[in-house]
């Protein structure tokens, strides 16, 4: 029995598609307009058109955004399906050609971004110019599950479930603080005393926030820094005594740490990808180049 022209006319092409999966992806009109390179205007009526056609609603519009339908989600992953097969034929020809091309976007934290992988990434990019690069700085990995990112680099001790990795390294953490702080200070200082900088409330679950309320409960910080990075600036700078990722500051030579590294803090470091990116020739070569720079260094 042939489809009608009416069905014919109503069924999905491979722009609406992409237009779909944008919006899944970015909850909004501005983040799907984006990724589409259009304006909102443009990505709102086209929704609308698409949905006139095949006759139901496949967006519930709220305060969090726009939440898919069932009918929006079964469409999506069709769409990621096509997404996926588009990009394994443009694999095959970039490999015909032995050079690795396109683009590569990379998420992680920006202490890690640069604390380790910007001066290891200056090398990958001689190695494959080709290759484009696009960083990204987030304390989240849901970038990797709307595909807003190919691969994430985070420190983790359980990566999520729905992400493929590898795991690079472990890194430790301590009390660190200036030699310009502890100077004139009673040895051994007594952290309880001391002038702490610590991680304000947006990071309260940070595992080194609940190390110290468990360990200093009645402390209150004097200088409360939005993220790792900044606290290891103002242990630099004389401030007071702060946790840092030893990777940060073991080296620095006008900072030493106050015991050894807690045990507590202790965690590993992952590179992540989406399953469906996983076999890309760049994802590969930047798994392989990050295994092979990192691991030596971290143990």
């Amino acid at each position: 029995m042939k489809a009608s022209h009416a069905s014919l006319q109503s069924a999905p092409d491979p722009a609406d598609l992409a237009l779909l999966l944008a919006l899944v992806r970015g909850r909004t009109l501005a983040a799907a307009a984006a990724r589409l390179g259009v304006d909102t205007s443009t990505v709102f009526r086209s929704i609308r058109r698409l949905e006139r056609r095949l006759g139901g609603p496949l967006f519930e519009r709220g305060r969090q955004g726009y939440a898919p339908t069932e009918l929006a989600r079964m469409l999506a992953l069709h769409a990621e399906r096509i997404e996926s097969q588009l990009q394994e034929a443009r694999e095959a020809v970039w490999g015909r050609g032995g050079e690795a091309a396109g683009l590569l976007r990379i998420t992680t934290t920006d202490t890690l971004l640069n604390g380790l992988l910007l001066p290891a990434l200056s090398r990958f990019a001689r190695l494959h110019p080709g290759i484009e690069l696009e960083l990204l700085t987030a304390n989240a990995l849901a970038n990797l599950s709307q595909r807003d990112a190919d691969v994430a680099l985070r420190a983790t001790r359980t990566p999520p479930e729905h992400v493929v990795g590898t795991r690079l390294g472990t890194l430790p953490s301590g009390v660190y603080a200036a030699r310009a702080y502890l100077d004139g200070r009673e040895a051994p200082l007594r952290l309880e005393e001391a002038d702490w900088i610590a991680l304000d409330d947006s990071l309260a679950d940070h595992p080194s926030a609940r190390w110290r309320r468990q360990q200093y409960p009645k402390l209150r910080p004097r200088i409360r820094c939005n993220s790792v990075l900044s606290v290891a600036g103002a242990i630099v700078n004389g401030f007071g005594v702060g946790v840092s990722p030893c990777f940060l500051l073991q080296a620095h030579p006008a900072v030493e740490m106050i015991g050894e590294p807690v045990p507590a803090l202790e965690t590993g470091l992952w590179m992540l990808a989406h399953p469906e990116v996983r076999h890309w020739q760049r994802v590969r070569l930047l798994f392989d180049f990050l295994r092979d720079e990192l691991r030596p260094r971290l143990g």
